[in-house]
């Protein structure tokens, strides 16, 4: 079980979270892309698109045995998450693995992640709609 805090994201909105007791579980050091890299990646493409995952992390459910782990009371009861919240150990590594799990075929091609920032590129303008598309269809 776990305390509240209150956060005061970049944006400028506060969020209300739960404090998760961190300290047993391993750090997973799955590497990030190199920013170098990515931007490295679209020299020469004609066409660029960046897009924002919103509440990516929130989208991930959390496997049923695991939801106890992040557990919280408050003074109407004790609850606990069923999606992955933003602010446990491993969040950050979690999600570019699935990410790049999702996007396997397409990273490198027309495609960069960065978290939870996405690059659609194309070499041609007259191709980037049907990149788009390869993307959410």
């Amino acid at each position: 079980m776990s305390s509240w805090c209150l956060y005061l994201e970049r944006n400028g909105e506060c969020e209300l979270t739960s404090e998760t007791s961190t300290r047993h579980v391993p750090k997973d050091f799955y590497l990030l892309p190199r920013i170098d890299q990515v931007v490295d990646s679209t020299f020469g493409c004609e066409q660029l698109t960046m897009m924002e995952a919103l509440q990516g992390y929130r989208q991930i459910l959390l496997a049923p045995d695991d939801r106890k782990r992040v557990g919280f009371i408050t003074s109407t009861g004790t609850f606990c998450y069923v999606a992955m919240p933003f602010r446990i150990k491993n969040v950050g590594p979690t999600y570019q693995r699935l990410v790049e799990k999702i996007f396997c075929p397409q990273i490198g091609k027309d495609v960069e992640v960065y978290v939870d920032e996405m690059l659609v590129k194309s070499k041609k303008s007259r191709d980037h709609v049907a990149d788009l598309e390869e993307i959410f269809f």
